[in-house]
């Protein structure tokens, strides 16, 4: 299932991980190991802040990558399912299919 991971990193957390450098390669791993379809990086609430879209295929990979950002980043997560533009248009015909 498609979803949409948010993650917020406090800035003192952050401010941490990068001055020992572990925020770049911890990144990277993260990535690396999701696969995503998409990945952006912004700042919001005053947070370093990313949204990730990827395939998720057990929810067990929420324990295997969330807790690393928790345990070592404290950052706030959110999970959302996240459809595309052909995923909608499926809801869509089907929607109307049971009218």
């Amino acid at each position: 299932m498609r979803v949409c991971l948010k993650v917020q990193i406090p800035v003192e957390a952050g401010n941490k991980a990068i001055t020992e450098g572990k925020l770049q390669p911890m990144l990277e791993k993260f990535l690396s190991s999701l696969k995503p379809e998409a990945a952006y990086f912004f700042p919001q609430d005053g947070m370093r802040s990313m949204m990730i879209f990827f395939d998720m295929k057990d929810t067990s990979q929420m324990v295997v990558n969330g807790e690393p950002l928790f345990e070592e980043l404290h950052a706030k997560i959110d999970l959302t399912p996240a459809m595309n533009l052909d995923d909608l248009m499926a809801g869509m015909k089907q929607l109307q299919n049971n009218r």
